[in-house]
């Protein structure tokens, strides 16, 4: 099956935004091919490890619409890279992750005067947020631009990311059966009650940041990057209550990377 029917049939299936589709189209055709075993640049075979930590702020896309705010949670783990050539003046690499994150979301209890709306049990201001921890892989493919071996280079990277659930938790000010719901401008409730059901999440992350490289010290990355889940962690058919609940999430992160196998070449910089 050609790249381009390929495409057009995922996405038949998923029915996600014109944009991503061809972001896809991007990567598959321009990323990919500068990466791939046909080099017609400067060759490189240089492999790097590390770690790294950060920041995510997550929200769900509910349909129906439920009002949140962004969640904070911590993300950690290792760093493979592997950079295949110098193309013209861009630096090739291929960029494999595996993170434990800290996802999920926080809702904005208002009511109709978006004044929060108070329980009149606890007499507090009703609070509710969901924390799911999952695996995270990303697959990037990676571009950069700058020094290799000593001192700045700036980068974009862009590919497919999976995700594995571990487990869930809740945090409530108020018990959930003695919600004051009368007093909420938006009445959608089930997804405090509801557990996740599909285990498994995948989408597209995208970003850039900058890396800063010390010979026989390693590099130095700082990078922001977005996700946009196309999976949804509840079922989506027309029997269910959501038809929509993908995850978007805004990632901080830094990282340090020390070199395994390095190319020999002197004019390397």
């Amino acid at each position: 099956m050609e790249k381009r029917s390929m495409i057009n049939f995922i996405f038949n299936k998923v029915g996600r935004a014109k944009w991503v589709k061809c972001f896809l189209l991007f990567y598959l055709f321009t990323f990919l091919p500068l990466t791939s075993a046909a080099q017609i640049g400067d060759h490189r075979d240089e492999f790097a490890v590390g770690v790294s930590g950060g920041y995510v702020f997550s929200t769900i896309d509910f349909m129906p619409v439920v009002p949140q705010k962004q969640y904070g949670g911590m993300l950690g783990g290792l760093t493979f890279r592997y950079t295949t050539e110098k193309y013209f003046s861009s630096i090739c690499a291929i960029v494999a992750e595996v993170n434990y994150a800290q996802i999920g979301w926080q809702q904005d209890i208002l009511d109709m005067n978006d004044e929060p709306v108070i329980n009149p049990q606890t007499e507090l201001p009703e609070e509710y947020e969901r924390r799911i921890n999952y695996v995270q892989v990303p697959l990037l493919a990676r571009m950069g631009w700058g020094r290799e071996r000593k001192g700045f280079q700036f980068f974009i990277q862009a590919g497919p990311q999976f995700g594995l659930y571990l487990n869930e938790s809740t945090k409530a000010n108020y018990e959930l059966s003695r919600r004051n719901i009368s007093s909420r401008a938006s009445r959608v409730i089930n997804q405090e009650t509801m557990p996740v059901e599909k285990k498994f999440d995948y989408g597209i992350a995208a970003g850039g940041g900058i890396e800063f490289s010390i010979p026989k010290a390693g590099h130095i990355l700082l990078e922001g990057r977005y996700y946009f889940g196309l999976g949804n962690i509840y079922g989506s058919s027309k029997r269910d209550y959501f038809a929509r609940s993908n995850y978007g999430n805004i990632v901080i992160k830094l990282s340090y990377l020390f070199d395994i196998a390095k190319t020999k070449n002197n004019k390397i910089k």
